[in-house]
């Protein structure tokens, strides 16, 4: 295997959004923890079940459309066996967000009777959304905005997008507060920021994209050998057990990317697999099946 790439990055910004996660805390009934369904362990903050104790919580499971159909189930038996609810969504289609309303008020059941019978009948119920960045809350709350004073998120595919807590009204009894993308300041295992950054959730300036596809590439001969020969047409046979950059190359010679000389211009090759992974182009992968250690 190519080596792990060690991605350390703990902006400024991101302690104070951890403050004012915690500052924000008493104004939300309830909070909202969006991961993508890609890396449901990599995308999830470890610190964020000390920040919000035992504030009640459900689980957005997003892109759930570019994850293997499989392994998204065993995700959600996982979270009900852990008496945690889960819903799997797409937030740039909508997909799944029907269910977010009833499971909300199920899990507030109790909460909202108190209300009622203190004569409060018809209070909003206020949501904190929280996640990594380029998880896709913004995504999230353009779907669920229903025009009014509500706006728009700002949406790009680019980490750190938003900067600052904004609250919507989106409809429904409903008010939603959204955080900045708050990541950590260190990750124990390595491979949680290296599997970030296959995702995009790491920015893209910082990193060695060559090593990364090299490692992504590792990774999905590993747990999805088809879909590099399926979209690159590399003809890889099991037995040849290559390493991350002879497949890079392989690929890169078979788009044709080739500098003077000949050479394979791996750089475009690494950026290209990596764009093609992100957008889904090579399937619906799961990188994180449960159970299955990181590495």
């Amino acid at each position: 295997m190519s080596e792990v790439q060690s991605v350390q990055w703990f902006p400024g910004h991101m302690a104070k959004t951890r403050r004012a996660i915690q500052s924000s805390l008493k104004l939300v009934d309830i909070v909202a923890e969006l991961i993508d369904a890609r890396i449901p362990v990599s995308s999830r903050n470890p610190v964020l079940k000390s920040i919000i104790g035992n504030k009640p919580k459900i689980v957005l499971l997003n892109k759930f459309d570019m994850a293997d159909p499989a392994r998204t189930a065993e995700w959600m038996d996982y979270f009900k066996q852990h008496k945690t609810v889960a819903i799997p969504i797409d937030c740039k289609t909508g997909k799944g967000l029907n269910r977010l309303l009833p499971e909300i008020k199920n899990i507030l059941r109790e909460q909202i009777a108190a209300w009622e019978r203190k004569g409060m009948v018809g209070r909003p119920i206020r949501i904190m959304v929280v996640g990594v960045p380029n998880v896709g809350k913004s995504s999230l709350i353009n779907r669920l905005c229903k025009g009014g004073n509500a706006g728009k998120a700002a949406v790009q595919d680019k980490p750190g997008v938003t900067r600052r807590n904004q609250w919507f009204a989106i409809g429904k009894g409903l008010e939603l507060l959204d955080t900045p993308g708050v990541l950590w300041p260190k990750f124990e295992d390595p491979v949680v920021g290296e599997h970030l950054a296959f995702t995009g959730a790491v920015r893209d300036e910082i990193l060695d994209i060559e090593g990364l596809s090299y490692r992504l590439l590792e990774l999905l001969q590993d747990l999805y050998p088809e879909a590099v020969n399926t979209r690159y047409k590399t003809d890889i046979r099991p037995e040849e057990e290559l390493k991350g950059h002879e497949i890079l190359e392989r690929i890169g010679r078979k788009r044709g990317m080739l500098i003077s000389g000949g050479e394979i211009d791996t750089e475009r090759a690494a950026v290209n697999v990596l764009d093609e992974y992100r957008g889904g182009k090579l399937g619906r992968i799961t990188l994180e099946p449960v159970g299955r250690p990181l590495k």
